[in-house]
């Protein structure tokens, strides 16, 4: 969500559902993406559309569309405080219904994951894990160590997001980090897949606490019934015992060695 990703033309996707534009008009497709991901205009504001026909079927998330999935992190990104996830609700589209989702400009120069030379960790910065590049040298990925980014792993533990990677943090000059990109969200089996490993094991600020039990209460009031729209009941049950167990432990998640903790490619 850069202004340097490829953007093409938007092509016609085959859908069954009515076809609504609305005010909405498309102003290309973002070519990085996996799914059907376009750049549009709706109104005088800048949104990212993704209709649920341009969606590819995932094996291991069978129940529900990805959009459901970003809508429904948005609300516990809301239901937390800590505006992790730009403003996204469930809209129709020229391809009918979809994710649509506030446009970032983010500030380039900034680099919240990146790779540094072997073991040259930057001051304020993490090691997640070392790795070969493309002229097979070792090399280190790194993530900032900021307030804003244990936010946003927090939040990828209460949603179990299965696909944070590094282009996935939209850096905002001021410190502000969004995320992106939370389709593959809230399975009701341990899914984390993560770049944010830096604080792995560490234990949880007292906001960071306090915004879990606050998930965990809204499960059985208002925020449980906006999660019922998007999620199915064994997901919600599951994101219940997730904030229990993050209560428990009282500790950032360590990466478990039985399944793939990093998503690939990490960016």
């Amino acid at each position: 969500m850069t202004r340097s990703d490829p953007v093409e033309p938007a092509p016609e996707i085959e859908h069954s559902a009515p076809r609504s534009g609305g005010a909405m008009e498309l102003v290309g497709r973002l070519t990085t993406a996996s799914n059907a991901t376009f750049l549009a205009t709706l109104g005088e504001s800048e949104v990212v559309y993704k209709p649920i026909a341009g969606e590819r079927p995932l094996w291991d998330f069978p129940d529900g569309q990805l959009a459901h999935r970003e809508v429904a992190s948005y609300l516990v990104s809301e239901a937390l405080g800590w505006s992790v996830v730009p403003e996204t609700w469930l809209g129709d589209g020229p391809h009918g219904p979809g994710m649509i989702q506030r446009w970032i400009d983010t500030d380039d120069s900034i680099e919240p994951v990146t790779i540094v030379p072997e073991g040259e960790v930057p001051p304020g910065y993490l090691k997640v894990f070392d790795g070969f590049d493309e002229h097979d040298r070792v090399v280190t990925l790194v993530h900032e160590d900021t307030p804003e980014l244990r936010r946003m792993a927090v939040f990828d533990a209460i949603t179990n997001n299965a696909d944070r990677k590094g282009g996935h943090v939209l850096p905002l000059a001021g410190g502000r980090r969004y995320g992106c990109d939370h389709g593959l969200t809230f399975h009701d089996e341990p899914k984390l897949r993560t770049i944010l490993w830096g604080w792995h094991g560490l234990g949880f600020s007292e906001e960071e606490l306090a915004g879990i039990r606050t998930v965990h209460a809204g499960l059985s009031g208002a925020l449980g019934r906006s999660l019922a729209a998007y999620l199915t009941g064994r997901e919600i049950e599951a994101l219940g015992h997730r904030c229990e167990g993050l209560l428990a432990e009282g500790a950032f998640p360590r990466p478990g060695y039985d399944r793939h903790v990093i998503p690939w490619p990490p960016f």
